[in-house]
């Protein structure tokens, strides 16, 4: 059951699949929004162009008719006459057509935005397969699209039917009515079937957009295994980052151990915490942390430390201050000036000790630290030790 459930794709489609798509020419696209924006421009330009358009065509035609006797004897005159009409037909349509052009590039940029790809352009011969052209043909889509036409052809047609009827005394009567008259009274008509037209197609268009975009998510889903394996090309897969998580934190501890014999001191707590301390005059501007652990990890640097004879001073106040608020290779805080200055002191004492002979140093027992900066005082608001740092 889980393995037909993963091959379902209920899944939302991710935005890196959302942008191949796109890349590949594959957007939502509604032919009846474009078919309802390019009529209305039409309409709005024989509105706005009409008059002047009119008065040019029907200056052209009256010219055209006007032929003189020379062109009954020299046919060539007659097609160079036919030709210089065209043109100036072409001419007085041409912002016509220039805005029914705008239009119909316009129109697919409202529902996917501008979008230039060559990948739709390359050859598919999958395309041109006769068993899945056959295939497609009676598919699911091209029943719903099928439906639509149908639908839209009825839709327009009763539209029709219900406008000439409803005016067709209007129209039969345009037979008797003077010329200026009845031309006026069809243009009004004209205009009403326009727009009763026009509405069909905007609650056409207004049912399609919505369809054509969750038909196009519905084709861009993905099943539970493509998102998995996206997430590993993306992300990268978890097992083998987990693995190189472990390495890292394996090399950090490695040249954190390497750094304990080269310490001048270990703070403990004594058992839980375990900071390292090291300090060279005119190289560094306050004593830095070489290496720090608590529980299995300090007590292994507290046995790095003997073994290389490194002084260990038992302070817990101040290691659990360290292993808080000091990062690993960081300076000390500079609130802790003060108790570090007393156990450097403290240890190049002893080194003197041992190597001179003489009194032996007195252990620092009460260290100036902070109690914000211990997080098991009492004044530091804490309710007891931090958890372990991961």
């Amino acid at each position: 059951m889980s393995e037909e459930s993963d091959l379902e794709r209920t899944e939302p489609a991710s935005q890196r699949r959302l942008e191949k798509s796109r890349d590949e020419g594959q957007v939502p696209r509604s032919q009846e929004l474009s078919t309802f924006v390019v009529l209305i421009t039409a309409g709005a330009g024989l509105w706005l162009m009409g008059g002047p358009l009119a008065r040019q065509l029907a200056n052209l035609m009256r010219d055209g008719m006007k032929i003189p006797r020379s062109f009954g004897f020299d046919p060539a005159l007659l097609l160079e006459r036919l030709l210089e009409q065209s043109l100036h037909a072409l001419l007085a349509l041409s912002p016509f057509f220039l805005l029914m052009m705008i239009a119909a590039l316009v129109a697919p940029l409202l529902l996917s935005g501008w979008l230039f790809t060559w990948k739709s352009l390359a050859p598919d011969f999958k395309r041109i397969n006769p068993l899945k052209g056959v295939g497609r043909m009676f598919s699911t889509n091209s029943m719903i699209e099928l439906a639509k036409a149908l639908l839209k052809a009825a839709l327009i047609g009763a539209m029709a039917v219900w406008t000439i009827w409803h005016d067709k005394d209007a129209v039969l009567s345009l037979v008797a009515a003077p010329l200026g008259a009845s031309i006026g009274h069809l243009g009004e008509l004209a205009v009403m079937s326009f727009l009763a037209i026009a509405g069909m197609m905007a609650l056409v268009a207004a049912v399609d957009v919505p369809f054509k975009l969750w038909d196009h998510a519905r084709r861009l889903r993905m099943t539970k295994e493509e998102v998995r394996q996206e997430n590993k090309e993306t992300e990268g897969d978890p097992h083998v980052k987990s693995r190189i998580r472990a390495q890292q934190h394996a090399m950090a501890r490695k040249r954190m151990m390497a750094e304990i014999p080269a310490a001048d001191v270990i703070v403990t707590n004594p058992t839980h915490f375990a900071v390292a301390l090291k300090y060279e005059e005119g190289k560094m501007h306050a004593p830095r942390v070489v290496a720090k652990g608590r529980h299995l990890l300090a007590l292994r640097i507290r046995e790095i430390g003997e073994q290389h004879r490194v002084p260990l001073l038992e302070a817990p106040p101040l290691a659990r201050a360290l292993y808080h608020h000091a990062e690993l290779g960081d300076e000390i805080p500079q609130a802790l000036y003060n108790a570090v200055a007393e156990v450097l002191a403290y240890v190049y004492q002893l080194r003197r000790y041992h190597e001179q002979g003489g009194g032996a140093p007195r252990k620092p027992e009460t260290l100036p630290v902070p109690a914000a900066l211990d997080p098991e005082s009492a004044g530091a608001g804490g309710d007891g030790p931090r958890p372990d740092r991961p």
